[in-house]
């Protein structure tokens, strides 16, 4: 269970066991800070295009991004075309689209080519979920790269179980490998299945990582909790049950916690043998 470390008002702004936690993070040799966005760096809003993270939480990654020996990461269900719209960071800010599907790291390259029964798969899924979100009000489709997202966030709780117990039946006859991940008002299909938790195991290799902190609110972000490690951090936003270390409540405290984590970064700068 997570330890609720909820902003105060005095002092860092962050309650002991976080900020203890924190320290000693912040001395890993080599560290990858790897956030989700929505929820986490920006509120959850009605309309997904104007997400955007808060001015907090924009300079404390901007900040982040300027250390040595410390990557930054976005990790998020978006589509890496929408996360580079919404988030629109520094190309240093290594992305992570479609949970783990999509990548841009420093040398980007196409890493996701459909083959035919993939692309006969996804026109399946469209079809039906396309007509499921016809029939629905408020709800509606969002295409990504190798599927779909069914949201429901606007929808009323009926309209909201029937788009969900449709599309789950409807599939299972139409398109029965299609990969089905339930997140918050919205439930994806998708024709290849990757995981939030594997998107961090590779950021840990590519980036070389001796220590990772992760953030996130949704339920996809349990994967990545359950893949950290003994000196790793876990951060969840948010009420519900979650395998990470610690806990706040809002991408405001998130924001304070990034700060904080790029105070004691740069004093671990400072302080290092051969620094003035």
């Amino acid at each position: 269970m997570a330890i609720d470390d909820r902003v105060g008002q005095s002092g860092s702004g962050v309650r002991r066991a976080l900020r203890d936690a924190l320290g000693t993070l912040a001395g890993a040799q080599r560290l990858l800070i790897a956030l989700d966005f929505d929820g986490t760096l920006a509120p959850v809003v009605d309309d997904p295009e104007t997400a955007r993270a808060t001015p907090e939480a924009r300079r404390a990654v901007e900040r982040l991004i300027e250390l040595p020996d410390t990557r930054v990461a976005l990790v998020s269900g978006r589509s890496l075309r929408d996360l580079e719209q919404v988030a629109s960071f520094d190309d240093r800010v290594l992305l992570v689209g479609s949970h783990g599907i999509e990548l841009r790291l420093d040398d980007p390259e196409d890493v996701l080519a459909l083959d035919a029964a993939e692309r006969q798969q996804l026109d399946v899924l469209g079809q039906v979920l396309d007509q499921i979100a016809d029939t629905l009000d408020s709800v509606w489709l969002e295409p990504k790269p190798a599927g779909f997202a069914l949201h429901t966030r606007l929808a009323t709780d009926r309209h909201s179980r029937v788009a969900h117990l449709v599309a789950i039946n409807e599939l299972k006859a139409e398109a029965p490998d299609a990969k089905v991940r339930l997140g918050k008002n919205v439930i994806e299909f998708s024709v290849r299945s990757t995981t939030k938790g594997e998107a961090v195991e590779h950021l840990r290799r590519y980036t070389h990582a001796s220590a990772v902190f992760y953030a996130g609110d949704d339920v996809t972000d349990e994967d990545a909790f359950v893949a950290l490690g003994a000196d790793d951090f876990g951060l969840k936003i948010g009420d519900g049950p979650t395998a990470a270390d610690h806990r706040v409540t809002s991408p405001k405290e998130v924001a304070a916690v990034l700060s904080l984590l790029a105070n004691l970064r740069e004093t671990r700068e400072h302080d290092a043998p051969g620094t003035n």
